[in-house]
Parts: structure tokens; C-alpha cells; sequence
């Protein structure tokens, strides 16, 4: 699920796959267990976006935001952006670095509790 995304964007994503954050390889380390069952993505191309992580059988996006996620122009972007994956029918769990790093339980509940929500509708 590439929704058309151009070739720069394939070209980003390679790119931020080798430059996660912190807080992102933290959440990998998780995610790449494959939680119920289910494989996730990073730095995924999804139209003109690349969104941190991605399920396709859930149709899930994890968002990690850092402190430029605070800024105004990266703001507006970060809701054009959540606002075209809803629209497309995809689910957002969106988690600070903050949370990722010192409340790591509560965004794995967080994280399993959506899935299972996603899992009992299909």
C-alpha cells in the first residue's frame, strides 16, 4: 500500500530507515516482533507522506513526534497529513518521544489495545 507515492518519497523513507530516532528504535524494537501476529513497516511511503510505522493487514499508522512536531509549519503539516490518512481510511496512534521513552508500558497498551479493536472488525 504505496498510494502512489513518487519516487523521492521512496527515496526519503530509505533514507530516514537508516537515521531513526531514538525514540523510533525503542518502538521498533517492539514492533518488528511482529505484535499479534502482525508486521509493521518503518518510515513507510503512503502517498506524498512517509508515516514512522505502518500495518497494512490493520491499515495502522504510528506517528512518533519529536519537539519539531511543536513547530508551527511541521504542526499544520503533521494535520494535512492525518487528515488525508483518515480520509483514506487508515487508523493514527500518534506517541511523543517522551512517552515512547519513559512510558514505554503504557504505549505498548496503547498500541495493543487499538489492534485488538482493529482485530475484532475484520
Amino acid at each position: 500500500m504505496f498510494h502512489f507515492a513518487p519516487p523521492q518519497i521512496f527515496a526519503n523513507a530509505k533514507e530516514l530507515r537508516n537515521q531513526l530516532t531514538h525514540a523510533e528504535l525503542i518502538l521498533w524494537g517492539y514492533l518488528r516482533q511482529k505484535p499479534f501476529g502482525f508486521r509493521f513497516r518503518r518510515q513507510h511511503p503512503i502517498n506524498d507522506f512517509i508515516v514512522d510505522f505502518f500495518s497494512y493487514k490493520l491499515n495502522l499508522v504510528i506517528e512518533v513526534d519529536g519537539g519539531i512536531h511543536d513547530e508551527p509549519e511541521v504542526k499544520e503539516k503533521d494535520l494535512a497529513k492525518e487528515k488525508w490518512l483518515l480520509e483514506n481510511g487508515l487508523s493514527i496512534l500518534r506517541f511523543t518521544n517522551f512517552e515512547i521513552e519513559k512510558e514505554l508500558e503504557k504505549v505498548i497498551l496503547k498500541i495493543e489495545s487499538k489492534m485488538q479493536l482493529i482485530i475484532s472488525t475484520i
